[in-house]
């Protein structure tokens, strides 16, 4: 047999031991996977052509000296070094890059011994940290020839395998796996049969026909094949270098029986033929398409000549070339490239310096520049997800819930929709700021898009190219912003859309909210369709009164309330503070402010549902320190209860506001408004007339309504409530509503216009520490209102003690935190009888 001479230095077949060289450096890595070893004259063909690679994954002997180590030379007990993507084989010299802290310390584990280490293949290629659960119980007892060590850190390590073995029980896990095994002797084999020299003789046929199938020289390989006589040799020999997946190669590795192993590895042959034949059809009718792409090319050659002798502008060709490199790499769908094909052409039919061609130009520069099919890679780790968002915002559990379930079913459906989430709250609770945690929570591109003030419908989905200076929707420059096809976009401020004789917006924005349809969202300037469904929308509300019910329909409304004191208070504390520190030039530790300090500036000086003016007021402070480190001051800065009206002066809103006694006709309501809840002081007076009803205060319609049902029930009722049946003949009645300048509406006051109307006729006051909501009916019943929240910390924060809520509104007594229901006494009431016993004051 003819065979180049080796030039390695470890001859194959041959265990030749070297020690480590100690000034490598060492380093972690994550992985331990095979590397194939560089061609040259050191390496059989055989590999290569088994392979069909030009770096062949094994190492193999010529037939001299491939004998591998007694089963009593092995010890009873070897380190583990977990592989994945390829299971080895006895004789099968190999390198392996080594990382994981484990494999790491299991070779220097080796090294420091006999060189034996016990190689087991992974089950599951992904696991990080495989236990043995996560690893075949059969493997190769190998020797490690040489270890280098990378640059990068990790460890490259020369194996070759010796001898198969079966794991009898692990006795250790750390630092590094640690398994008793039991060496598999492979039985010898007799006079072979008829049968069994058929077996062979077609593996070694089968491997020429793959050789000759793709091309490779056989004569010098098969004399290799040819000189291996031991059907188990030949058998491992075959499978080492044949691409087949790890199950299959490991039940090839477990076969005991010679024979019955090569059975296995010849039906693998049988299947790579199959393969190797498809493959060179393909490859042969590929062949005939490079030959027409060559012909066309030279023609496209010749022609750029001719125009070039023409004298036509060499930039144009390029600039021609560059379009049409651009749209092949687009990854445009068939139909939209079927029509930017089309302008292409167009552009190339026109002078360069028409009006037009410019028009097509840039229209065509917009369709190369759309990502069509690159895709952000969702972080989907649960549990760094609910770090990041814990990290950025405070409570707000229930949107934190809402994003970490569409996590987790995006990591089980990977072809899910976007949702469309619409976050309904305050100015001030960090609804636009939560939008980029949930951004970078996911890991993907975030875009913000104010729509306040937006009248014109071309805005979203953009201007036909038939007008100068035509541009697609904010829509579709978001998404080429972003450079991906599923960011983050978040539709600010969706409730102060407006309306004129250019359009609608918010009906444009019925196909770009729906997930029925907004795969297929087509902008007026692209006039092709675009997929919107991968891309998550979240909308940004005051309120939702003026969002249209069919908009409103599309969405999943999250509502965010008003914080509590308390929860301002934490959240000052934690990103308030800090914050504002960094932003006016202070260090942390320099300014010293308690939590009780806190929790006075959040009370005394602001009195809204968001935070904004608690920012406000702690940037007062902080710009307040900076001029004293400033002016040469050292610090600590330290804010006490004494300077601390000196920094920010006398407090704006006082507990004592509320007034200590309230004079007969005066009652105390709850409201709600944009900006979180109000207390409203509804005030009756009589006087002597004929029964007519005054109404002042701005009052709208609804409650203009309610204060007519509240006067008909204390009609209705007067004798139980100790009222002169008459009054209706004898006395006029006035119902005020102080802040007559803002305008008042909603159906939530008719419980207090009645406790009011019937304070005034009775001559009984309503006790001060008593604020109440609900609606009425003539029948005397107390109807659910909404905004049960936002009212009751209204009334916390105004100093009240009890509070009159609709049975009905129980259910929403869950989003009440306990410390806020612990500083507040909540009644409810299902009629209007039992208002007045628990109103009056005793």
């Amino acid at each position: 047999m003819s065979r180049k001479k080796n030039k390695s230095p470890i001859k194959p077949g041959r265990i030749r031991r070297r020690k480590p060289d100690p000034r490598q450096e060492e380093g972690p890595s994550r992985n331990e996977t095979p590397e194939a070893p560089k061609t040259g004259e050191d390496l059989p063909d055989i590999i290569e052509a088994l392979t069909g690679t030009t770096g062949p994954a094994g190492l193999f002997g010529d037939g001299e000296d491939m004998t591998g180590p007694e089963p009593s030379d092995i010890p009873q007990e070897l380190p583990v070094l977990a592989v994945r993507d390829i299971v080895v084989f006895n004789y099968m010299i190999l390198p392996l890059f080594v990382g994981r802290d484990k494999s790491v310390q299991a070779v220097d584990a080796a090294l420091s011994g006999d060189r034996y280490i016990l190689i087991l293949t992974q089950k599951d290629e992904s696991v990080e940290d495989p236990t043995p659960d996560d690893l075949y119980m059969t493997g190769t007892v190998g020797m490690i020839m040489r270890m280098l060590k990378m640059p990068d850190g990790r460890l490259k390590v020369l194996v070759q395998g010796l001898a198969r073995a079966k794991v009898k029980r692990f006795t250790a896990n750390d630092p590094y796996h640690i398994a008793e095994l039991e060496p598999l002797i492979e039985p010898e084999v007799g006079r072979l049969t008829s049968e069994q020299e058929a077996l062979i003789r077609s593996s070694r046929e089968q491997s020429e026909r793959i050789l000759s199938l793709r091309g490779i020289s056989s004569q010098d390989i098969m004399s290799v094949l040819n000189n291996v006589s031991e059907p188990g040799r030949l058998a491992d020999l075959i499978a080492s270098n044949l691409r087949m997946k790890v199950g299959a190669a490991q039940k090839i590795l477990e076969c005991h029986d010679p024979l019955e192993r090569l059975e296995m590895v010849n039906g693998q042959l049988l299947k790579e033929v199959e393969v190797a034949s498809m493959q060179s059809k393909i490859q042969a009718m590929a062949k005939e398409g490079m030959d027409k792409a060559q012909r066309d090319f030279y023609l496209r050659e010749q022609l750029k000549a001719i125009k070039r002798e023409l004298g036509d502008d060499a930039d144009e060709n390029e600039e021609m070339e560059e379009l049409k490199k651009g749209l092949r790499k687009s990854g445009m769908p068939k139909e939209v490239m079927k029509e930017a094909t089309k302008q292409l052409r167009r552009l190339e039919s026109m002078h360069a310096e028409s009006s037009e061609a410019t028009v097509i130009r840039t229209y065509l520069d917009w369709m190369i520049e759309l990502p069509w099919k690159k895709l952000s890679r969702d972080r989907l780790d649960i549990k760094q997800a609910e770090k990041i968002l814990n990290d950025d915002h405070y409570d707000l559990e229930k949107v934190k819930e809402r994003i970490l379930e569409y996590l987790s079913v995006r990591k089980l459906n990977s072809k899910m929709k976007g949702p469309i989430l619409c976050f309904v709250g305050p100015p001030g609770v960090g609804k636009t700021s939560l939008g980029r945690s949930i951004a970078r929570s996911l890991g993907r591109k975030f875009h913000r898009m104010s729509l306040g003030g937006m009248r014109d419908e071309a805005e979203i989905r953009g201007h036909r190219r038939t007008y100068i200076g035509a541009m697609p929707g904010r829509i579709i420059q978001a998404i080429k912003q972003c450079g991906t096809r599923n960011p983050v976009v978040m539709l600010d401020e969706i409730d102060k859309l407006g309306s004129d004789f250019r359009g609608d917006p918010s009906s444009a924005l019925l196909e770009v909210l729906d997930p029925e349809q907004n795969f297929s969202f087509t902008d007026y300037y692209l006039n092709v369709p675009f997929d919107l469904s991968k891309v998550m929308f979240i909308c940004t509300a005051n309120m939702l009164d003026s969002i249209p019910g069919p908009l409103r329909d599309r969405m999943e409304v999250i509502r965010i309330p008003g914080y509590t004191e308390q929860e301002k208070t934490a959240i000052t504390r934690r990103y308030i503070i800090p914050r504002q520190v960094r932003e006016n030039g202070l260090k942390d530790g320099e300014i010293s402010i308690s939590d009780r300090l806190v929790a006075k500036v959040v009370r005394e000086y602001t009195r809204e549902a968001g935070l904004r003016n608690v920012e406000r007021e702690v940037g007062t402070l902080c710009r307040k320190m900076a001029r004293k480190k400033a002016e040469g001051e050292s610090g600590p800065f330290k804010v006490t209860a004494k300077n601390l009206y000196t920094l920010l002066g006398p407090p704006r809103f006082l507990d004592d506001e509320k007034e200590t006694e309230l004079p007969p006709g005066v009652a105390v309501g709850l409201a709600w408004t944009p900006v979180g809840g109000e207390l409203l002081h509804i005030e009756v007076t009589t006087m002597p007339g004929k029964g007519k009803l005054t109404l002042t205060g701005k009052l709208g319609d609804v409650m203009k309504e309610s204060a007519q049902a509240a006067l008909s029930i204390a009609r209705a009722r007067a004798d139980e409530y100790g009222i002169d049946p008459a009054f209706s003949e004898k006395q006029d009645i006035h119902v005020h509503v102080p802040a007559g300048a803002t305008p008042k509406d909603g159906p939530s006051a008719g419980v207090t216009l009645v406790t009011a109307l019937i304070s005034a006729l009775t001559d009984t006051p309503v006790s001060p520490d008593l604020a109440m909501t609900g609606e009425i009916s003539l029948r005397g019943r107390v109807l659910p209102v909404g905004g049960i929240k936002e009212k009751i910390l209204a009334a916390v924060s105004r100093g009240m003690k009890k509070v009159l809520i609709p049975a009905q509104n129980k259910k929403d007594l869950s989003e009440i935190p306990d410390e806020l229901r612990k500083r507040i006494t909540i009644k409810t009431i299902e009629k209007v009888d039992e208002v007045w016993p628990l109103a009056r004051k005793k």
